[in-house]
């Protein structure tokens, strides 16, 4: 039986992550998933368990000064309903799973566990979201998008926890969220789609736009969104075509049993176009 630990504090937990170079554990939806072993046996864990979920500095979710910081072991239940959780996030947290996954789930397992069909990463992509990944030596903080590296890959060293996620609550004019896949809820994407527009003045001062299950890791393009911006609403049907085509250069899908790459990257492609035509509600 592998051998696990219960911290009471988050500066035990990183002595036992630092010490041991441990698995960490929260709400283990996606761990006892990877893990499994078959119907009634136990998971097959190949290295020590760090039980996190209970740790009190992980579990916080608060509003300060118009930056929203959520706890990397806050359950998707609690950030539903935190009122100033952004409607793009909390829709991606009710397409997750059924309520008993979204009562233990955890924003910080989402992330760690890297999957590009990760239902948090593009809306937290969009809303330029920053993660404090801490150890004994210290923390620091990083952009989202540079936290991955590959499916499954990250640069979470082996001694750091993922402790906190942190990001500026958003100001658009419209705002664009959607999970493609074979039901509702309860379904691993085939893609997902989020987006944020700031219309000013018949201009577009401002897009952001990421894709997920359609590359190896998240779609967003500031290079090509800041070719959007600062041009005028009419503007936007004629400068489209090359858009799309410069997006589906990096919309690299594969073919699995959820869906076929042609299909996601299709889907893809729609759904930016859509987006950017969208007239404002």
């Amino acid at each position: 039986m592998v051998k696990s630990y219960r911290p009471r504090t988050l500066e035990e937990a990183l002595k036992i992550r630092s010490e041991t170079r441990c698995i960490p554990y929260a709400g283990g939806t996606d761990l006892m998933v990877r893990y499994r072993r078959g119907a009634g046996l136990a998971a097959g864990f190949d290295q020590p368990v760090l039980f996190i979920g209970q740790l009190a500095e992980l579990t916080q979710i608060y509003e300060k000064n118009g930056e929203l910081t959520i706890g990397a072991c806050v359950p998707y239940r609690e950030i539903i309903h935190q009122r100033h959780t952004p409607e793009i996030l909390r829709q991606a947290c009710e397409l997750i799973g059924a309520p008993a996954v979204q009562n233990l789930g955890t924003p910080g397992g989402n992330i760690c566990n890297a999957s590009p069909a990760g239902d948090t990463l593009p809306p937290l992509s969009v809303l330029d979201a920053n993660l404090t990944l801490q150890s004994l030596s210290g923390e620091r903080n990083v952009s989202i998008l540079s936290f991955f590296t590959g499916p499954g890959k990250t640069i979470l060293r082996d001694d750091e926890l993922l402790t906190a996620i942190h990001f500026r609550l958003p100001h658009f004019t419209v705002e664009g969220y959607r999970k493609v896949g074979t039901r509702k809820a309860n379904a691993l994407s085939k893609v997902s789609f989020a987006a944020f527009m700031l219309k000013e003045k018949e201009m577009l001062a401002d897009i952001r736009i990421a894709l997920g299950a359609v590359a190896p890791t998240v779609v967003r393009s500031r290079e090509l969104e800041n070719r959007l911006i600062g041009q005028p609403l009419t503007d936007l049907a004629k400068l489209l075509p090359e858009i799309l085509e410069s997006y589906g250069k990096l919309i690299l899908p594969i073919t699995d049993q959820r869906s076929d790459a042609n299909y996601r990257k299709t889907i893809a492609l729609r759904l930016i176009e859509n987006f950017v035509l969208k007239e404002e509600s």
